[in-house]
């Protein structure tokens, strides 16, 4: 990360830290703080647009004042919403993804790598 980046983080005071550093409750919720961290650097989106879309998914989320999880949820939610409003992810593309992505973790034994099957097509 860069340190425009670090310090733009820094200033997004309402993410779960412990000191400097994110807390996330979940590897989902890392990997949901690298996948936005990636597309503001490829300038999919501006700070801006993101604390505007992030703001708006916390508004909605009251829970997430003070609980990790739910804050990460109100993140995802958050890209999710950025993703479509960009074009890069259809909704509904998004709702069959996650679908199979709980389809595979629910058919996954404990312990084992989950792995996303490829979905036929129709």
């Amino acid at each position: 990360m860069s340190a425009r980046d670090a310090a733009a983080l820094k200033a997004v005071r309402s993410i779960p830290r412990d000191g400097d550093n994110p807390v996330f409750p979940a590897p989902w919720a890392a990997r949901a703080f690298a996948m936005a961290l990636a597309m503001h650097e490829r300038g999919l989106f501006t700070w801006a647009e993101w604390s505007d879309a992030l703001a708006v998914e916390i508004a909605g989320a009251p829970e997430a004042d003070g609980d990790a999880e739910a804050y990460w949820r109100a993140w995802l939610a958050a890209l999710e919403w950025l993703l479509a409003a960009k074009s890069v992810a259809r909704p509904g593309d998004l709702d069959a993804l996650r679908d199979a992505w709980r389809e595979a973790a629910e058919a996954t034994p404990h312990g084992q790598p989950i792995e996303l099957a490829a979905r036929r097509q129709a």
